[in-house]
């Protein structure tokens, strides 16, 4: 029998590895069931499999979730810096608009008095107090501003400077109860004295004084400056009537005036110099040049050379 394996080693190899090639190719194509140990293993095994699908699904899921979350909140961050930027922007642009405005106000009134020099001011500083009474502005003797010299606001008139620094003056508003501008109404031409008053500066009031008693003033007759002014020019609004009554001694009135300028929010105004020059452009149309003396005629040679 060895002696056969040895003969035919050879064959019996071939043959075997044959047998195995066809079992390999059989099984392949068929379903085979599993065998009592394989079907131990499976149910041993197979949980523990699930177990860890589904924990690596939940890492994948939770990685994934944790980064959607990170971008999440940098588009986030990102998307709020951006609302800031734009609200920041807008605020700067409403603030430019206001300021235009501002001055294209200032300048329609610049454009009123066109015989006097004008500089636009901002306040900067307000004694204490709801209204402006006295206050401060950013335009000093840098800028040609002295005592005396005429504050106003696009409804009207505001007061006048004190005190002027280099860069800054001191200001009284109509409100102070040490103003006193000669006034008028427009209506009926009836005089009078706009003063500032300590009660009647808490409700932003002012009063119209030695009217005459029988002056035909009444009520929402709209009160100017006068001409008997040296400080303020004649014709500015201060305000209108609210309020008329007789003095005690029956010679003379007052009234209640309600200013036309809102000086509980007050910013900016124009400071006219009525003592100013007139414009040196309207000074040279003014001032024509010397005419020329005329040529001789040749009557005039003869005339001259007869004589």
């Amino acid at each position: 029998m060895q002696q056969f394996f040895v003969k035919y080693k050879k064959h019996i190899v071939r043959i075997f590895a044959l047998l195995l090639v066809l079992i390999t190719v059989l099984a392949s194509g068929k379903q085979l069931n599993a065998t009592l140990l394989e079907s131990a293993i499976g149910v041993v095994v197979t949980p523990f499999q699930d177990l860890t699908t589904g924990i690596s699904s939940w890492v994948d899921e939770t990685m994934t979730s944790a980064r959607n979350k990170t971008e999440l909140k940098e588009e986030n961050a990102e998307l709020k810096n951006q609302i800031a930027e734009l609200l920041e922007e807008n605020r700067r642009l409403a603030m430019y608009e206001e300021e235009n405005a501002k001055l294209s106000a200032l300048l329609k009134i610049a454009q009123r008095y066109p015989d006097y020099e004008s500089v636009g001011a901002n306040i900067i500083a307000k004694d204490p107090g709801v209204w402006y009474d006295g206050f401060t502005i950013d335009k000093g003797t840098n800028a040609d501003i002295s005592a005396n010299m005429v504050l106003i606001a696009p409804e009207g008139l505001v007061g006048r400077v004190l005190e002027s620094g280099l860069t800054f003056s001191k200001a009284q508003s109509i409100l102070d109860s040490r103003s006193s501008v000669p006034a008028m109404s427009v209506r009926t031409g009836d005089l009078g004295v706009v003063k500032g008053n300590y009660v009647l500066a808490d409700d932003g009031l002012c009063m119209m004084e030695y009217i005459d008693g029988s002056a035909e003033i009444l009520v929402g007759d709209e009160i100017v400056t006068s001409h008997l002014s040296d400080i303020y020019p004649a014709g500015l609004a201060i305000g209108k009537v609210l309020e008329l009554e007789t003095d005690t001694n029956g010679l003379t009135k007052y009234a209640i005036i309600q200013p036309y300028v809102d000086l509980k929010h007050l910013d900016t105004i124009l400071v006219i110099d009525k003592n100013s020059t007139v414009p040196a452009a309207a000074a040279e149309n003014d001032t024509e040049a010397p005419a020329e003396a005329p040529e001789p005629t040749e009557a005039d040679q003869e005339a001259g050379d007869s004589e």
